[in-house]
């Protein structure tokens, strides 16, 4: 039994109180097609014909909203001016075969961010499929983070979002999804145009160069995209070019005049509410409110997109279930903005303006606005327009910083919904970074090289960082004493610390992972909270036990809802209890070497048990952690003797302790490759740094005179 909206007493009700059967639901859906004609054979907008248009609309957003995955059916809905001047709408022959083929493959429990690792017959949790013709296809996993805009060098925000993006990409690897993480570079603009004048080389030779600082960067950071794609690549104009086209067809473009503010830094266009005026009497110019950039006021012919008639069922998309925008705030700004009110968008510039883009098929004196040219790149990297792009269309995940959700969240599925494509299914916003407590600027000189910093903390200590501060609601701030902190609190001394106690020869004599002795560490019954009758054991013992195979499950959770903070919060606070474990344990200070044969087996026995326990809560930790710290996971994998890249769901833990035989109990540890992590030196602020290191520098400098 579906909720579904429906009101039959009170057709002009916005609210729907009836619960119906998947007969009705049906129904409904096969009657659109009819009350649909029957308007459109209407042929003025008469009394009679504007309450049924009221029902109409009313009947598109409940269609909308049920079958809004399945873009072919979208494309059915009308537009509200074609529906008054009596216009037939296209494409109605086939929608009931084709609704009731897609209802009976419509999975009924959709979860939240991205997609399970369960069976595959359903492309997502929403439920909608990848293929035209109904048959069920096996889609891959498709998470992409922005392209970056070539006009500066990458500074932490980028690396973040590639981090982050990289993390749920082999998280969902892991879970057993074929993946695809797409980045690359935004290399078309006015900005691009001005940075390589300033620079005295040419746009494309500009482009080439703080490109390659980005896929450098990236790789430094052991970020495992699949698709680096510059808007610069042929495969990206011919699919900008396609775009275009359809939208043009579609009739969702008109030549048209547009005169106002437009933002060059932004590249956005902004209405007079979206400006105000800045500095004193002498110096008053104008400035975007959000961004705080400066603004000029330009008049131009342009082609102009539609996007003021698409305010009714991008509102229906952002209050569709799930939620496509998280976190829950970043959703409420979206919908604010649209219930504002949408005008249409200048989507060409004058090529005299800007030379430096995608030329208008057709019109070798427009060039297309840089954002349609963008965000077309998460087309780009699933092969379109060619066969088989919908093997990875639509995208799962968009991973964004929060000061483009306009773009992502308006602009684009507006364009997708022309082209009558399906839309993303979550859009990931993230907020920003600072440095030192300010914001990134030039002037202050507090930004940061990204690659002396990962020299120094190394790929992993970085990831870390960003991974387990980074919260998406709130403004994150990096400074060098805080990651030096951290650093050595979890990875070095929680992390490093118990591992270095699990295989230091003095405890592990005979470098293996140890066999667990069930009758010192017996089950705890399941009948009763009474723990077993041993002088060794505790509470605190068991609940180790239950925290660590509960770990998975909620670790799995804490990704699934893009929270990888909560996630490494939970890993951590595990190893703590396993540190806590061992110390009351203390293995070091058991008999082994006692006179009595009995006892030495006994105490041996023990320690055995006790490293057991820590070394399975240190692999089992070690499993999860991959997604986030590949390089640090593997290492402390294969010091374990285990597998590196044991799959999530294969994973299982205290299999001795459950009676089962134990794959790792006896093995022989990996070779001692040194600590896991070492210890940094301490840094007080960036500032420090930087002066400690100009002083090297001179010093340097000076000695070689």
């Amino acid at each position: 039994m579906w909720n579904v909206v429906s009101n039959t007493k009170n057709p002009n009700c916005d609210s729907y109180d009836l619960t119906v059967h998947r007969s009705a639901y049906c129904a409904r859906l096969l009657r659109f097609p009819v009350l649909l004609r029957d308007v459109c054979m209407k042929p003025a907008p008469s009394r009679s014909a504007q309450v049924t248009l009221t029902k109409v609309r009313r009947e598109v957003d409940f269609v909308s909203m049920a079958l809004r995955p399945f873009c072919t059916v979208a494309t059915v809905f009308a537009k509200w001016k074609c529906l008054t001047r009596g216009q037939i709408v296209p494409k109605i022959r086939g929608l009931q075969q084709q609704a009731i083929g897609k209802l009976n493959r419509w999975t009924s429990n959709p979860t939240g961010f991205g997609r399970s690792a369960g069976p595959r017959e359903f492309a997502s949790a929403n439920g909608s499929d990848c293929s035209d013709n109904g048959d069920q296809d096996v889609r891959g996993f498709f998470i992409s983070t922005p392209i970056f805009y070539v006009n500066a060098e990458p500074h932490i925000g980028h690396l973040y979002s590639v981090a982050l993006a990289d993390c749920l990409h082999r998280q969902h690897s892991l879970c057993g999804l074929q993946g695809k993480l797409s980045t690359g570079t935004d290399e078309h603009g006015i900005k691009i145009q001005r940075a390589a004048k300033q620079m005295g080389r040419s746009p494309s030779d500009h482009c080439a160069a703080i490109s390659a600082q980005f896929a450098a960067l990236f790789q430094h950071a052991n970020v495992a995209a699949t698709d680096f794609v510059r808007t610069t690549e042929e495969r990206h104009i011919r699919a900008v070019q396609h775009f275009w086209q359809t939208l043009l067809h579609g009739g969702h473009i008109y030549r048209g005049h547009y005169e106002g503010w437009y933002s060059s830094a932004d590249e956005a266009f902004l209405t007079k509410d979206q400006v105000k005026q800045s500095g004193d009497h002498r110096n008053n110019i104008t400035v975007s409110i959000e961004s705080g950039q400066p603004v000029d006021w330009i008049g131009e012919d342009n082609y102009m997109f539609r996007l003021s008639e698409f305010g009714p069922r991008l509102e229906a998309w952002l209050e569709s279930s799930p939620p496509p925008i998280r976190p829950e705030k970043f959703r409420r700004f979206a919908l604010t903005w649209i219930r504002e009110g949408l005008n249409d968008l200048s989507i060409s510039r004058d090529r005299s303006r800007l030379s430096w883009g995608i030329a208008v098929p057709n019109d070798p004196t427009q060039t297309i606005y840089v954002w349609l040219d963008a965000l077309v790149n998460y087309l780009t990297v699933t092969g379109y327009p060619a066969s088989g792009y919908k093997k990875w269309w639509p995208c799962d995940v968009h991973v964004l910083g929060k000061d483009i959700l306009k773009f992502h969240a308006i602009y684009w599925p507006a364009f997708l919904m022309a082209a009558g494509l399906e839309l993303p299914r979550q859009l990931l916003v993230h907020s920003h970074w600072t440095v030192d407590g300010c914001k990134m600027s030039k002037s202050l000189g507090n930004s940061v090289n990204l690659e002396e910093e990962l020299q120094r903390y190394t790929s992993d200590g970085m990831r870390y960082f960003l991974l387990r501060q980074g919260v998406p609601e709130s403004d994150g701030d990096y400074y060098q004493s805080k990651i030096t902190k951290l650093l050595h609190a979890e990875l070095a001394g929680t992390l490093g610390g118990l591992l270095n106690r699990c295989v230091a020869k003095s405890l592990n004599p005979k470098q293996i992972f140890p066999p667990f002795d069930s009758s010192l560490f017996p089950k705890a019954s399941t009948t009763s909270n009474v723990t077993p009758a041993t002088d060794l054991l505790t509470s605190a013992d068991y609940e180790l036990i239950t925290t660590v195979e509960a770990l998975p499950a909620l670790v799995q959770k804490h990704f699934e809802n893009a929270r990888v903070y909560r996630a490494l919060e939970a890993i951590m606070a595990c190893l703590h209890q396993a540190n806590a474990f061992v110390q009351h344990k203390q293995p070091w200070k058991l008999p082994i070497m006692h006179s009595d044969a009995e006892r030495a087996r006994e105490a041996a026995a023990r320690r055995d048990t006790v490293l057991h326990v820590a070394m399975e809560t240190l692999r089992v930790c070690g499993v999860l952690l991959q997604p986030t710290v590949p390089g640090l996971a593997q290492k402390l994998l294969a010091r374990l003797g285990t597998s590196p890249n044991t799959p999530w769901k294969e994973l299982s833990c205290f299999d001795a302790y459950h009676g089962r035989p134990c794959p790792h109990a006896g093995q022989s540890l990996g070779p001692d490759t040194g600590l896991l992590f070492p210890r940094l030196d301490d840094v007080t602020s960036l500032h420090d740094f930087k002066k400690s290191k100009h002083s090297r520098r001179t010093e340097k400098a000076d000695s070689q005179s």
